[in-house]
């Protein structure tokens, strides 16, 4: 599975951005893909997942309501969005897309295990 995310760009606060990730592989149908970011000197974190098969997404509370996973399938890949909303200057981070096989939803950085470059997103105060 190879992941490219793209996107990420300078911003003020109170602005929106969208996400891409590039996912491609023959093994693909059988993995969920995810969100994640990592701010200067803080742990990976979770943000958002959307399942393979039923499309559910499911996000970290301090993004509800503001960022929204989407992804449209073609028929060797698939890509997924993040859009972001109503963004806050401590959104700012990379934010990496990665490909889980594990059950239907998780939130585990360990359970994830494909993962693209990684995107900038900085959002001025």
């Amino acid at each position: 599975v190879q992941l490219q995310a793209s996107g990420g760009g300078l911003l003020q606060a109170g602005g929106s951005l969208r996400l891409s990730c590039a996912a491609s592989g023959r093994t693909l149908s059988g993995y969920s893909l995810g969100w994640f970011r990592q701010a200067p000197g803080k742990e990976r974190e979770f943000v958002a997942h959307i399942n393979r098969t039923n499309g559910r997404a499911n996000y970290a509370d301090f993004v509800k309501g503001r960022f929204f996973i989407s992804r449209v399938n073609a028929r060797d890949t698939v890509t997924v969005y993040l859009r972001m909303d109503s963004l806050k200057a401590e959104d700012t981070a990379v934010y990496y897309c990665a490909a889980s096989a594990a059950g239907d939803y998780t939130a585990n950085v360990n359970d994830y295990t494909y993962w693209g470059q990684g995107t900038l997103v900085t959002v001025s105060s």
